[in-house]
Parts: C-alpha cells; sequence; structure tokens
C-alpha cells in the first residue's frame, strides 16, 4: 500500500521525516510539501497524481482553533471540510456561493456546500475527535468574520490547505485523511500565547501511529 503524506511545510512534519528515515520502508511512503494555500496545495496535489495514485493521502498540519474547551496540542481528524471566504458579506449576513445559488449545493464533490470525507474507517482512531474544519485565503482574525463563521459554519479548526486535499481526493477518487494539531485559538495572534512545540509533537506521533497502522 503506497501512503502520500501531505503538509504544507516541512516543519510540520520534521519528526516524521526523521522517523522515516529509520523505521519505514521509503517504498511504501511518499511525501509531499505543497506550500501554503489553497491554490499551492491544489496544484501540487493534482500534479502529483498525475505522476503517481496514491492508495491513501493523509494530510497533516497545525490549525487554528474555534473551540477554547479545546486544548492547544490536541490533534482531531476534519470529516468535512470547506473554503469559508468564497462569501460575500451581503445586509450583514455571509453568504456562500451556494446561498447565492452561483454553485448547487450537492454538486459533485460537495454535499450540502462540504466537502465530506466518506472513509469513517480511517477516521476512527482511538482519542482522535471527528471535527468540521474551514479553509481560507486570509487567515481569521476579524471578530465579525469569526462569528460569520461559527454561526454559519460551526468549525472547529481553520486551516489554509484542508478543503484543497477533500476537494481533489473526492474528485480523484483516491481515499484521504486530515489530521490537524491545534496550535491556537482563532483570533489570537500573540505567537507567545501559541503552542507549536507541543502541537507538532503530537501531530507527528500520531502520524507515525497512523502510518504504521494502515501500511500493516
Amino acid at each position: 500500500m503506497n501512503i502520500l503524506i501531505v503538509a504544507a511545510t516541512a516543519i510540520e512534519i520534521r519528526p516524521f521525516l526523521e522517523y522515516m528515515k529509520k523505521r519505514i520502508d521509503p517504498a511504501d511512503i511518499d511525501v509531499l510539501i505543497t506550500g501554503i494555500g489553497l491554490t499551492a496545495a491544489t496544484y501540487s496535489l493534482t500534479k502529483q497524481f498525475s505522476l503517481k495514485k496514491p492508495d491513501m493521502v493523509i494530510q497533516a498540519g497545525v490549525a487554528g482553533c474555534f473551540d477554547l474547551s479545546i486544548d492547544l496540542g490536541e490533534v482531531v481528524a476534519v470529516k468535512q471540510d470547506t473554503v469559508a471566504d468564497q462569501s460575500v458579506v451581503e445586509l450583514k449576513k455571509l453568504r456562500t456561493l451556494f446561498d447565492l445559488n452561483l454553485v448547487p449545493h450537492d454538486q459533485h464533490p460537495y454535499k450540502n456546500g462540504w466537502l465530506v470525507n466518506p472513509l469513517n474507517k480511517f477516521l476512527g482512531l482511538p482519542g482522535i475527535k471527528k471535527v468540521n474544519g474551514i479553509s481560507v485565503n486570509q487567515i481569521s482574525t476579524d471578530k465579525k468574520m469569526i462569528q460569520f463563521y461559527k454561526k454559519i459554519f460551526k468549525p472547529i479548526t481553520e486551516s489554509m490547505e484542508g478543503a484543497a486535499l477533500h476537494y481533489v481526493c473526492l474528485q480523484e477518487n483516491i481515499p484521504f485523511m486530515q489530521l490537524r494539531s491545534i496550535s491556537n485559538y482563532i483570533g489570537e495572534r500573540n505567537k507567545e500565547k501559541w503552542d507549536m512545540q507541543d502541537s507538532i509533537k503530537n501531530l507527528n506521533n500520531t502520524l507515525m501511529k497512523l502510518a504504521e497502522r494502515i501500511s500493516k
């Protein structure tokens, strides 16, 4: 079974890369560093799949969190994602492309406006919450937009690449999983209050366990 590990930046999965050199047959696992953002991730994934189609894709990265009850450093699996800022604020309401009837809510690969991961067996890791995620082109800092997102999407995580993974993999019919470790709370720009160290450590520990489980 060939597994493709995807990350926006190498630093997010550096411990896993070191582990892979020692513990895992390189022939079983490939790594793709897409770059940051939806555009870069979409292009990199599409290009990679044209060269080699994997049996499974795991995207791993840190993420912001809307839910203050979730601890920094906790690892979650994103069960559905969407591009939140493909939208417009109109009459003091956030309206998505689906609300504007520009795109049907259930136009493939969307289901009711969401890019849903259908492979529940890969989401059943003990102790890993399954959550809603949103992806954005601009990191959310504006209080009004944050409230819009909370009301419309009820998200837990925010990333800049997750929806690209879901979209491309659903289009190509490739099993996938999005793992996110909480590095910060949405709207908090003081990096001293972020926890990058534990979030990367916990993310990579989970990634190692998951890669071994799937490869077996």
